[in-house]
């Protein structure tokens, strides 16, 4: 479907491509990924093993996956088969470094979402899962609702979990560590297309891009996705909103007893992460 884009559109996802395949060394030697060390569910709130419910016996499909650091947790829960999928051909190579050192049995396939269908041999799933930090790289949630309802079995499980808008249009003011204050510096719903990004820096620690540094980025209001989503035949069965991130955004940020961050008891609750889980007809035409 990436042929279907105009010639902008698809010079700005290669331009993605190439910006994750420089940060994909300096992600995997990040403390922020800690790969070796790190337990793949930590990255998981008990909310999401919760939605998902048991998932013996079912096949997993992990879009936008990066390094497989949350993919490999689907098979320890017992999945009869993991895949990931992702953009950055050396991201997957990683992956599939990752999970040999865990001896974790799972798939890895180099593609672009909107490739997803052909790049999988038009396999179904039971479950399709994607985050965190995935959305905000695809143009067209519209055509990727689709891919995800077309990857589906009957009755399967799309699940999203993102940052929530309001994370990512929020900033300190001013940038110095020592301010408290948030204020809104990005969009939370789309309308202007894509933002051109200076991406030299990623957001883990480690050294800067030297070639790749530039990214684009598409703001997705909640409302879109959810719309999108219904749009494209899946029912929404749950949406949950949650103050609480796997890591310190600000450095304010206290650790929940969970291991979680969360802004301090004082600060107004905001959501900063949500999980939409949306279910597949059961009357839909069935593949393998």
């Amino acid at each position: 479907m990436t042929d279907t884009f105009d010639d902008t559109t698809r010079a700005r996802m290669a331009s993605i491509e190439a910006n994750w395949d420089e940060r994909t060394p300096i992600h995997a030697a990040s403390a922020f990924y800690d790969v070796a060390g790190r337990d793949p569910e930590d990255w998981f709130a008990a909310y999401e093993w919760a939605d998902l419910g048991d998932l013996t016996g079912r096949d997993v499909l992990h879009l936008q996956c990066h390094l497989g650091t949350e993919t490999v947790a689907f098979a320890r829960r017992g999945a009869r088969s993991v895949t990931g999928l992702d953009l950055s051909g050396a991201a997957v190579a990683e992956a599939r470094r990752i999970a040999a050192a865990r001896d974790a049995p799972v798939e890895y396939v180099r593609a672009n979402v909107y490739d997803a269908a052909a790049a999988l041999g038009d396999r179904r799933f039971d479950v399709v899962y994607t985050g965190k930090g995935a959305l905000c790289y695809l143009p067209d949630l519209d055509r990727w609702a689709a891919v995800v309802a077309g990857l589906l079995r009957p009755g399967g499980l799309a699940y999203v979990v993102e940052f929530h808008p309001a994370l990512t249009s929020l900033g300190l003011v001013p940038r110095d560590p020592r301010e408290r204050e948030l204020l809104l510096r990005n969009d939370m719903i789309g309308g202007r297309g894509a933002a051109e990004l200076d991406a030299t820096r990623t957001y883990t620690d480690g050294p800067a891009l030297t070639a790749a540094t530039t990214s684009y980025e598409w703001a997705h209001g909640l409302g879109e996705v959810v719309t999108a989503l219904s749009g494209a035949g899946l029912r929404i069965r749950s949406l949950r909103e949650s103050d609480e991130l796997p890591w310190p955004r600000w450095p304010h940020m206290e650790r929940t007893p969970q291991g979680w961050w969360r802004l301090p008891a004082t600060a107004p609750k905001v959501p900063l992460f949500y999980a939409l889980l949306a279910e597949a007809s059961t009357s839909a035409p069935g593949r393998r």
